[in-house]
């Protein structure tokens, strides 16, 4: 084939004589609109060389998770208008790489990555049951001869007649000072905000909830069978313990749960009043119910 210039008609007549039909100025020889209508030569072969795309340039590189304004997935506007500047061959986007929707939640090209969702749900739900719970014992008091603690705080002489009760005295506090309920909220707060991203709601829950039975089966098997036990500190010190065996596996300098446990356990064996056996309880049971989560496990408490 003679060079010729791109703007310069020709006139090429195959072998057999019969005459080409000329491209009209405002379509390529294969079906698409072109640019500005300019003609386009069609290689002799019937394909564009590599590299480039029919009609010459190089091949626009893909743009993924944006939209190219002024084109659909496939063939010309829908309005019938030419390609803008953007996408002047109305290239397709590689099978497989979707535009997002409107509404589609992947983030947009050079958007941060979203951060882990760092709630803790049952801690507050906890907090606010136990505080439900210590309104409700007062109102009871007041308005009725009755009293919650009798009804559902454990009693280790009745666990086998009433097995509720090893549950249900955790979420009872001591009346009528708040300071109780105040500084086992506190301390739930405290270390829920830092296990319940950890090991996500329902771990959590069942963490809680199996030390609270370790505290009470604790009293059951180290205290008076007629003592009247309530509290949230069998769950607490469960805590303890998961944290101390969390800290423990990811290498974390242990001395500051280390000093927290020794020291509430001395408080418990000091002070009069206190169940020490449900804190020891709790701590056991907690430990061995975090070394069962370890597995599932991917990052430091602390992190």
């Amino acid at each position: 084939m003679d060079p010729h210039s791109p703007d310069e008609p020709r006139d090429e007549t195959p072998a057999d004589g019969t005459p080409q039909e000329p491209t009209p100025a405002d379509r390529t020889p294969w079906g698409g609109a072109s640019s500005g209508g300019v003609p386009h030569e069609t290689p002799a072969s019937g394909s564009a060389p590599d590299g480039e795309l029919p009609g010459g340039g190089p091949v626009p590189a893909p743009q993924y998770g944006q939209y190219l304004p002024g084109h659909g997935a496939a063939g010309p506007r829908a309005d019938g208008e030419p390609y803008g500047a953007q996408n002047p061959y109305g290239v397709q986007r590689p099978q497989g790489v979707a535009a997002p929707g409107p509404h589609d939640p992947r983030r947009p090209v050079g958007a941060p990555a979203r951060r882990r969702r760092t709630g803790m749900p049952v801690t507050w739900w906890l907090i606010g049951i136990c505080v439900g719970v210590w309104g409700a014992q007062w109102l009871v008091a007041l308005l009725t001869p009755y009293s919650l603690v009798r009804v559902l705080g454990y009693v280790p002489a009745l666990t086998w007649d009433e097995p509720w009760r090893m549950l249900t005295s955790g979420f009872l506090h001591s009346m009528p000072s708040p300071l109780h309920l105040l500084l086992n909220m506190y301390t739930l707060y405290l270390f829920g905000r830092m296990l319940e991203p950890l090991l996500g709601t329902w771990r959590m829950l069942v963490l809680f909830l199996l030390s609270v039975l370790g505290g009470s089966v604790g009293v059951l098997l180290l205290g008076d069978p007629w003592v009247v036990v309530i509290g949230a500190s069998g769950g607490i010190f469960g805590l303890f313990g998961a944290m101390f065996v969390f800290m423990r596996h990811f290498k974390s300098d242990m001395t500051p749960i280390v000093v927290l446990i020794v020291i509430n356990l001395v408080f418990g064996f000091v002070v009069g009043g206190v169940a020490w056996q449900a804190h020891v309880g709790g701590l056991v049971v907690g430990g061995l119910v975090a070394l069962a989560m370890l597995p599932g496990l991917r990052r430091s408490p602390l992190a």
